[in-house]
């Protein structure tokens, strides 16, 4: 199915402009990772999450001032916002603290937050949910995330310099490098924690990227063997217009899934949902202009043809045959008259 046919955009004239704006929004993110970070989830950062839904409704200002005051560890380190629906009175109050990692004093702090609600008199309340991380556990889950994103960035690049070339493999990681701190930076603008869901879809975005440079790839190496008298500039820009429908509708219904789930999947999927948003768009931009980028700047804007790349039967006939010599008949001897 081709949604744009005979397209001719010279997507390579822009490599320049979109570098610019990638590394603009990328120290605009470490910046704000150095000043405000990014929140880390109870899996990661440890301690007790209480989900409460209150019978009448209450702000998240009461909530958090009760905490405050009546909660026996430090209640002014403690998360307070609204959970799920709007108008569902629901409630999440995180707290650092676990308590024991071990028996039936396991989910004491849970107990002693419904303990400073009550004594703030807003109300009936029920639990609907509870979740506690020890620290141990939180920080053997983030080395693991940590680990699985690398060896995903290996094997990427491991893969792609055997299937391909070395020049391709590297554009490759580079642009999921590049996916990978263009989502945190959006993180760290939005404020979303750093949860085992973000992390999912962090995966998720790399293997997504990673597939939709390799069809861009995959095109480039074909049109090498058909369009050797051309540049690889040309070559790449032909790639990509080539591709850009197939570009076009595998993102756009990815896209319109991950929206979905942003809007109507609840606050659970939030994080998921908006990294997944921020991953497909930044992907299909990175495969275009970065990927191709740093491989069109690698093997420069010579024609591809090479003598080395050229098949045997070529180099026999661009050979100069050696013409046979014409036998020249000695001169006639002159008759005597």
């Amino acid at each position: 199915m081709h949604i744009l046919k005979h397209t001719n955009f010279d997507f390579l004239r822009w490599r320049w402009h979109a570098i610019a704006v990638s590394w603009i929004v990328i120290v605009a993110g470490i910046v704000t990772i150095a000043t405000k970070g990014i929140p880390r989830g109870v899996e990661f950062a440890g301690g007790t999450e209480v989900i409460e839904q209150f019978d009448q409704p209450v702000s998240d200002q009461q909530v958090r001032e009760a905490i405050v005051r009546n909660y026996p560890g430090d209640g002014r380190n403690a998360t307070v916002q609204s959970y799920g629906q709007p108008g569902s009175r629901q409630v999440m109050i995180r707290v650092p603290q676990v308590g024991s990692e071990s028996g039936a004093s396991l989910s004491s702090e849970a107990q002693k937050v419904e303990d400073a609600l009550r004594k703030s008199s807003l109300g009936t309340f029920h639990r609907q949910g509870t979740q506690i991380v020890g620290a141990t556990v939180g920080r053997e889950l983030e080395s693991k995330g940590i680990s699985a994103t690398v060896l995903s960035l290996v094997g990427i690049l491991a893969y792609l310099a055997f299937r391909f070339q070395f020049s391709f493999g590297v554009g490759a990681v580079v642009a999921t490098i590049h996916d990978l701190l263009i989502t945190f930076a959006f993180l760290a603008f939005f404020q979303y924690d750093m949860t085992l869901n973000v992390i999912a879809a962090l995966l998720t975005m790399t293997g997504y990227s990673t597939n939709d440079t390799i069809v861009i790839f995959d095109r480039i190496r074909e049109n090498l063997r058909s369009m050797r008298r051309d540049s690889m500039r040309e070559v790449i820009n032909t790639s990509i217009n080539q591709t850009l429908s197939r570009t076009i509708i595998t993102s756009g219904t990815a896209l319109l899934t991950a929206l979905a789930l942003f809007f109507f999947g609840g606050d659970v999927l939030h994080g998921f949902a908006f990294t997944m948003v921020v991953g497909i768009i930044t992907g299909t931009y990175s495969s275009v202009f970065i990927a191709a980028a740093i491989v069109s700047l690698w093997r420069g804007s010579a024609p591809t043809r090479a003598g080395a790349h050229a098949p045997a039967s070529v180099a026999v006939a661009a050979t100069p045959q050696k013409q046979p010599s014409r036998r020249v008949k000695p001169p006639r001897k002159a008759q005597a008259s």
